[in-house]
């Protein structure tokens, strides 16, 4: 989304979180502050969700969006570029193997895998 939609959307968000907050709360500044900062996201989160209607979490949340403000000016853009903005998301099945991979380095720093056994892990991921 343009930048200046972030700014609107996070503005209106915090404004807004900031009333709540002040009613339900007798003017404590970290519960206004919260509230602020939770409506700011949730906002996001929804015109994500049904402006723009994808998933927030997962592989779908990495890819370029289809619609929304400003969203044809961007891909009109990046077309006159050369780039196709869907093959700009991450392929999942590498994300996966990269997740995969660190956790198995993070259990080999723990000492709970050596080099052997991180060795023969590693074969059997890149098989997969």
């Amino acid at each position: 989304m343009p930048i200046w939609l972030t700014i609107a959307i996070g503005l209106t968000g915090s404004i807004t979180g900031a009333v709540v907050g002040k009613a339900i709360s007798n003017d404590n500044g970290y519960v206004i502050s919260f509230t602020s900062f939770g409506v700011a996201i949730a906002l996001v989160a929804a015109y994500r969700r049904f402006v723009q209607q994808r998933p927030i979490f997962g592989p779908g949340a990495v890819a370029f969006p289809q619609r929304g403000i400003g969203v044809g000016q961007q891909r009109e853009r990046l077309q006159k570029l050369g780039l196709d903005p869907d093959a700009l998301r991450p392929d999942p099945a590498k994300l996966e193997h990269a997740r995969l991979d660190a956790m198995l380095q993070e259990l080999h720093r723990a000492g709970l895998l050596d080099d052997e056994e991180l060795a023969a892990k590693r074969a059997a991921l890149d098989e997969r």
